[in-house]
């Protein structure tokens, strides 16, 4: 028999839901099992990583058992997350910030700061309108979910929520990234040349004015699908003119410099590169080197 919970008092534990579409499991049938902290992932309930934290607290339960860390499930096993563990995630923070040309979006490198040392009181933009209050302790592993290289700028998600960083980056995850990207027209490389080392801008480079009238249509085809980096094909991008002087892309993976790359191909190099978008998260108007947080109602 069920334990009741006393009135007006909540239950202390939750419950995993069965994911949307799964079939309810086979009488008799064998399943196959998983680690607890893949498990709850797939669940939406948490990170690996918060998953693994949880579970050497001792917030997780399977089968009413207080669960192990690195404990095999299967998909037919009830899970459950005490409440200490959904209220420290309901503390954890979402950062969007504007990031400037020459930081970095992760750890420190080669003498570059971090995006994150801009995550100050006085860098906060003053139109943001979500109800929280900074503090400090939303520094403490505020990672970024994506990477923005040094020379591009545009919208970074700092975040402490492993739900959100599964989401965008996650090996599953199809999320779309919008940039606008300026660029110069060096002329089409031949098709057996291989890629060359990014070179820096100079005065002589051929066309850097209505490279939209003198860009072959074959090889704007080729930036949408048909190009490999790293001897893997590339997923299909959109890829659009924006105007005579700036592509659209939209992609749904991130390999490293990826666009610089992609243009280099195609015989085109790569002047100016903004993120304005990660799935429905807009970066609007928040002014370079600000932030703001992603409020309660914004959904990637």
């Amino acid at each position: 028999m069920k334990d009741t919970p006393a009135p007006g008092k909540p239950p202390a534990l939750r419950r995993a839901p069965r994911p949307e579409g799964a079939a309810a499991p086979k009488p008799g049938g064998a399943a196959a099992t998983s680690r607890i902290n893949k498990r709850m992932a797939e669940l939406g309930l948490c990170s690996r990583r918060e998953a693994d934290a949880w579970v050497e607290n001792g917030w997780v339960k399977v089968n009413g058992q207080v669960a192990e860390m690195g404990q095999q499930v299967s998909p037919t096993d009830r899970i459950e997350v005490d409440k200490q563990a959904q209220n420290q995630q309901a503390t954890q923070v979402t950062i969007l910030l504007n990031k400037p040309i020459g930081y970095v979006s992760g750890q420190a490198e080669d003498g570059h700061e971090p995006a994150v040392v801009l995550v100050q009181p006085q860098n906060r933009w003053r139109e943001d309108r979500a109800p929280m209050r900074f503090n400090g302790a939303q520094l403490r592993g505020l990672a970024p979910s994506g990477r923005l290289d040094i020379d591009s700028t545009g919208l970074l998600v700092l975040t402490q929520d492993g739900r959100v960083a599964r989401q965008l980056i996650g090996e599953d995850s199809v999320m779309e990234k919008e940039y606008l990207v300026r660029v110069v027209y060096l002329g089409t490389p031949a098709a057996d040349a291989a890629p060359t080392q990014l070179t820096r801008i100079d005065d002589d480079d051929p066309i850097s004015t209505n490279v939209q009238a003198v860009f072959p249509a074959a090889q704007l085809a080729r930036l949408r699908h048909g190009l490999s980096l790293d001897g893997q094909a590339l997923k299909p991008a959109r890829v659009d003119w924006e105007n005579p002087e700036q592509l659209r892309f939209v992609l749904t993976e991130g390999k490293k410099r990826q666009i610089r790359r992609m243009c280099e191909l195609v015989g085109l190099k790569v002047v100016g590169l903004k993120r304005v978008r990660i799935g429905r998260v807009m970066l609007g108007q928040l002014p370079v080197g600000q932030w703001r947080y992603l409020a309660p109602h914004e959904k990637f």
